[in-house]
C-alpha cells in the first residue's frame, strides 16, 4: 500500500515520516467531530503539539484529510492555512457545536483510536 493511500484511509504503516502520521491520523476524524492538537501528538506517543500543527499547515490532502476538525486544547480554532474565518464556517457547515467562539469539545472531541 502506497503512503498517500495509507493516509487517505487513516492507516499508519511503516516508514512512515512524522508528517504523514499526523495526516493518516487526521484523517479519521469523522464530519461534525473535532480533535486537538495535543489528542493527536498523544496518539503519537509524544507532546509535539506544535509539530502537530505545523504538519497539518503542510496538509497536502486537505479536504480529504479534514484538517479543519483539529483545534486547540480548550475548544479555540487555531491555526488554519486560509484562515480561522474559513476554518469555522467549515465546522459550522458540519453542525460542530460552539459555544462562544469556541468548539464545544464536551459535544463533539472525538476519541481517537
Amino acid at each position: 500500500m502506497s503512503n498517500e493511500k495509507a493516509i487517505k484511509e487513516g492507516k499508519l504503516v511503516k516508514g512512515m515520516g512524522f508528517n504523514e502520521k499526523v495526516w493518516a491520523i487526521c484523517a479519521r476524524v469523522p464530519e461534525g467531530k473535532v480533535v486537538t492538537y495535543g489528542d493527536i501528538a498523544t496518539k503519537l506517543g509524544c507532546k509535539a503539539y506544535r509539530a502537530v500543527g505545523n504538519a497539518l499547515n503542510k496538509n497536502p490532502y486537505a479536504p480529504t484529510v479534514p484538517c479543519h476538525r483539529v483545534v486547540g486544547s480548550s475548544g479555540a480554532l487555531t491555526g488554519f492555512a486560509t484562515g480561522l474565518d474559513r476554518k469555522k464556517r467549515m465546522l459550522k457547515k458540519e453542525d460542530v457545536p460552539f459555544k462562544g467562539e469556541k468548539i464545544d469539545l464536551k459535544e463533539c472531541r472525538y476519541k481517537l483510536r
